[in-house]
C-alpha cells in the first residue's frame, strides 16, 4: 500500500494525472526505483491495481480522513526544520470542470460550467494546508469549518501571530467570531451597502481639474455593525479614482487589525497569490482531472493531487538555488522531474545518467546537496 501511495503521488507530480498512465509507469525504471518494494525486482502497480487502490481502499471513510490530514502532517514536518515566525492563511474556492456522468457535479452559475467546487486553504508560502471537494452547486463558503477548524487546531499551541484573509464569500459572522476567539487577526472583504456608502460620501466626489495619470487612492475607517453582528467592527474603505473611469472603485474590508488603513488594504491584497497557487495546481499538477464516477473516489484523488502539489512546492521553496528560485511548478516538472534518463543497474547501486540540456551538472548537484542537508531530526525519546 505504501508503494502504491508513492506511485500515485509521484506519478501525479511528474504530470501523469490519470491511473491509465500506470500501464507505462509500472515498467519505468525510475518509477520502479522510487516506488520500492517488489517494484525493484518486478514491476510497479498496474492500472487495474492503482484503480482498485484509489477507489476501494483510499476512498473508505477512515482512510479518506487520514488522507485529508496528511498534507498538514507533511507541512508540520517541514516546519520542524524551518519554524514559522507567523502564520497567514488564505482561503479560496475554484472550479473543476466535469464531463459525463459524475456524482455531485452540477452547473455553477458563477463559473458558467458543470463542475465540482473544491475549497482550498493555503499558508503564506503556498503550501496547501487542506483541500476539500464539494458539489458543483455549493456556495463558495460551504463547509468552511471543515477546512479551517482542523488547521487552526493544529497551530493552536504555537505562540506566533496568526492571520486570515478571505474574499467577500467568507463575510460570515460565525467566521469572525471563531477567529476572534482564537486570537487570530483577519481581513475579509464585505459587500458594500447604503450605510457603508453614506460614511464615505465625501470620497465619492470627483476632484476638480484634470485627472492624474496615476490612480488616486483614499482610505477611510468606519465603525460598523450589521444586523447579524453581535458588536461593532472596524471596516476599512478603499476608494480608487482611475483615469478614464467615470466612477471610483470602492471596496470594504472588515478587520480586527490595528494600524494604518493602507497597511490593512495592502495586507488583504496579498491574498491574490492564492489564486496563482490554484492556477499552478490546475495547470502544473492537473488536479482538475477527477474522472471517477463516484464523488468519494474523486475526493480521494483530489487529496493525492494535493500531496503532489505540496511535494513540488516544498522542492521549489526549500531546496532550489537562488538562480532558479523563480521557476513555476510547470517549469520545475518539465526540467527537473519529467525528464529522460538512462538507468544503469549494478549489483549494489543504480546510476541515473542525465543529459545537461535542461539542468547543468552543477545545478543538479546543488539541489541534491540541499535535499540531503534538509533532514528532519528524529523525535526526542524520554527515558524514565
Amino acid at each position: 500500500m505504501l508503494a502504491m501511495l508513492r506511485q500515485g503521488v509521484y506519478g501525479r507530480l511528474a504530470g501523469y494525472e490519470d491511473v491509465n498512465d500506470a500501464e507505462g509507469l509500472r515498467i519505468d525504471p525510475a518509477m520502479r526505483r522510487i516506488v520500492g518494494g517488489r517494484a525493484n525486482e518486478k514491476e510497479a502497480a498496474s492500472t487495474s491495481e492503482m484503480s482498485r487502490f484509489e477507489t476501494e481502499i483510499l476512498s473508505s471513510r477512515d482512510n479518506l480522513t487520514a488522507l485529508m490530514d496528511l498534507s498538514g502532517a507533511w507541512i508540520d514536518l517541514v516546519q520542524v526544520c524551518m519554524p514559522l515566525d507567523k502564520l497567514i492563511l488564505d482561503m479560496d474556492s475554484s472550479q473543476s470542470e466535469t464531463y459525463g456522468d459524475r456524482e455531485g457535479s452540477a452547473y455553477n452559475g458563477y463559473f458558467e460550467c458543470t463542475c465540482y467546487h473544491p475549497l482550498f486553504l493555503f499558508n503564506q508560502y503556498g503550501d496547501l494546508e487542506r483541500a476539500m471537494l464539494r458539489r458543483g452547486n455549493h456556495a463558495s463558503a460551504k463547509f468552511w469549518r471543515r477546512v479551517l477548524v482542523p488547521v487552526i487546531e493544529r497551530y493552536g499551541d504555537r505562540d506566533i501571530p496568526k492571520y486570515f484573509r478571505g474574499g467577500a464569500a467568507f463575510a460570515i459572522p460565525a467566521l469572525y467570531r471563531l477567529l476572534e476567539e482564537e486570537s487570530s487577526l483577519y481581513a475579509i472583504r464585505i459587500p458594500g451597502n447604503d450605510v457603508l456608502m453614506s460614511n464615505i460620501d465625501h470620497l465619492l466626489i470627483r476632484s476638480v481639474g484634470r485627472p492624474s495619470y496615476k490612480p488616486k487612492v483614499f482610505y477611510e475607517n468606519v465603525s460598523y455593525q450589521a444586523q447579524t453582528w453581535d458588536h461593532p467592527r472596524r471596516v476599512v474603505a478603499n476608494v480608487e479614482w482611475h483615469e478614464g473611469e467615470l466612477f471610483p472603485r470602492v471596496g470594504f474590508i472588515v478587520t480586527n487589525m490595528t494600524g494604518w488603513s493602507r497597511k490593512v488594504v495592502t495586507f488583504y491584497n496579498g491574498r491574490g497569490t492564492a489564486e496563482q497557487w490554484i492556477k499552478e495546481g490546475k495547470y502544473a499538477v492537473k488536479w482538475t482531472r477527477l474522472s471517477c464516477r463516484s464523488f468519494k473516489d474523486n475526493q480521494a484523488r483530489l487529496q493525492l493531487f494535493a500531496l503532489a502539489y505540496n511535494l513540488g512546492n516544498f522542492l521549489r521553496r526549500l531546496v532550489l538555488p537562488k538562480s532558479v528560485k523563480h521557476w513555476s511548478l510547470t517549469t520545475l516538472r518539465e526540467k527537473l522531474i519529467k525528464i529522460g534518463t538512462k538507468v544503469v543497474r549494478h549489483a549494489k547501486y543504480v546510476t541515473f545518467q542525465l543529459a545537461e540540456v535542461a539542468v547543468p551538472r552543477e545545478l543538479f548537484v546543488a539541489i541534491l546537496d540541499r535535499i540531503q542537508r534538509f533532514g528532519v531530526p528524529p523525535p526526542l525519546v524520554q527515558r524514565g
